[in-house]
């Protein structure tokens, strides 16, 4: 970063954006005030910036108002940096925080190579993103539209005893035979019911477009490879890839690993070495499903035919790694629960190795060596 004529930190706001410049080398960082939010000011402050055509480089934190300030900043031939919030830097005694604080601490660490970028999706991979969070959001609503449903039956005791499974094809026939006397507390029952089925709709028709995005995503091959593994379905598959694109940027698996939140937390001093709870930093959306996927290896390895069909797209080499990793994440979960370990624990230590195999996976079918090695370690 030496060829650098400037670097720029801005603490970016839905109207505002705060400047601060710093120059290469040990002087003062220069604070330039507040530009509005637009992309006529945005231009008008790279120009101002760079009036020969020098390189400037530009840093903000990773928020809400997205990566179209970066796209901006890259189409103008500049260079730009989302960074981390949680990894930056802090002062233990600093108790003051402001616009102008914030953008000359952003400019000073950039020129000092003390942040932390994130990854950047491209456009495509946004949209996929936001479309697999859609979905997860309007699953959140239905689960909760269930619950309030589930809560106003018990709380009249109308309990549902003629089979094991709810909200089946059974489940609703039962709630709409189920009468009050009252017949506000009946409007009461339908709007609930109601509310499910919509949320139910919602649900449907996300995961519908999900299927359909598929088709031409730069990533299918690799998401087809993932389907292969137990546990992991088009929803769970399509989860991961959106939210971290390329799996292959991760240098080793133990890196994606603790990039999702799945190692333990350490405090250690001295010969005195003690490991906590997983550290939960990173990507929680794919944490979740990690760990959601993890509970289908408390039965035992084998190769049944809804598996079978599962892998049948996928290469053989591929469907190896995915055998491997049935018949060690099996045995690693039986291992733990017969151990004593809580089932959360055990889950937690399935998913974590559950995505070194998901690591493998993508170098293998994007055409790195990595997978291969792997399966051969834990063979």
């Amino acid at each position: 970063m030496s060829d650098c004529s400037a670097y720029v930190g801005l603490d970016v706001h839905k109207e505002t954006i705060a400047v601060a410049v710093a120059l290469p080398g040990r002087t003062e960082v220069v604070y330039r005030g507040e530009i509005k939010n637009t992309r006529t000011s945005v231009r008008r402050l790279i120009k101002t910036l760079s009036p020969d055509g020098e390189v400037v480089n530009f840093c903000y934190e990773a928020g809400p108002c997205g990566y179209g300030l970066y796209r901006e900043i890259i189409e103008t031939g500049h260079r730009c940096e989302v960074v981390a919030p949680s990894l930056i830097p802090r002062q233990a005694g600093d108790r003051v925080k402001t616009d102008r604080r914030d953008a000359i601490k952003l400019a000073k660490l950039h020129r000092s190579g003390d942040l932390t970028a994130v990854w950047v999706p491209g456009e495509e991979q946004e949209a996929i993103r936001d479309l697999t969070r859609a979905r997860e959001d309007m699953k959140a609503i239905e689960l909760k539209a269930r619950q309030r449903l589930g809560a106003f039956l018990l709380r009249h005791d109308r309990i549902y005893r003629e089979g094991k499974s709810r909200w089946t094809k059974r489940h609703f026939t039962w709630l709409e035979a189920v009468k009050f006397d009252n017949p506000l507390q009946q409007i009461v029952l339908q709007e609930y019911i109601d509310a499910v089925r919509e949320a139910q709709s919602r649900v449907a028709g996300l995961e519908k477009q999900m299927y359909q995005a598929i088709e031409g995503w730069s990533l299918r091959p690799v998401l087809e490879g993932l389907i292969a593994l137990r546990g992991v379905d088009r929803i769970t598959a399509m989860t991961v890839l959106a939210e971290l694109g390329d799996l292959t940027r991760f240098d080793s698996p133990r890196q994606l690993m603790s990039f999702l939140g799945l190692v333990p937390s350490e405090h250690s001093s001295g010969s005195r070495r003690r490991q906590g709870a997983i550290t939960k930093t990173g990507n929680g959306h794919v944490r979740r499903v990690m760990v959601e996927a993890s509970w289908s290896y408390r039965f035992a390895a084998n190769k049944s035919a809804h598996l079978q069909r599962k892998a049948a797209s996928a290469s053989r080499q591929v469907q190896a790694i995915a055998w491997a990793a049935q018949k060690r994440l099996c045995y690693r979960h039986r291992y733990l629960r017969d151990s004593g370990k809580p089932s959360q624990q055990v889950c937690a230590a399935v998913a974590r190795e559950l995505v070194g195999f998901i690591w493998a996976i993508a170098c293998e079918v994007m055409g790195r060596s990595h997978g291969t090695r792997l399966l051969g370690a834990q063979s």
